[in-house]
């Protein structure tokens, strides 16, 4: 599974690490993911996500019914 966020669309970026001689070596920087079951009450079911830290803000904002709703505008399947 890739590491992207499935509301947001965060996925791994690359840069470098820079040492104190200021050598230069590639690097990854991986985003916050974590998997997390949200209860859709008014498909009464749940739905498993894969979302960074972000996305968890977003629908404690907005709710998931309007997150879910963006979400398959976007084309995704949920």
């Amino acid at each position: 599974m890739s590491r992207v966020c499935q509301v947001t669309g965060k996925r791994t970026t690359t840069g470098n690490n820079v040492s104190h001689a200021m050598n230069k070596t590639r690097r990854r920087f991986l985003p916050n993911l974590h998997e997390r079951r949200f209860w859709v009450a008014s498909e009464n079911r749940w739905v498993k996500l894969r979302l960074s830290t972000a996305a968890l803000r977003t629908i404690d904002k907005n709710g998931i019914d309007a997150v879910l709703a963006e979400m398959r505008a976007r084309g995704d399947k949920v």
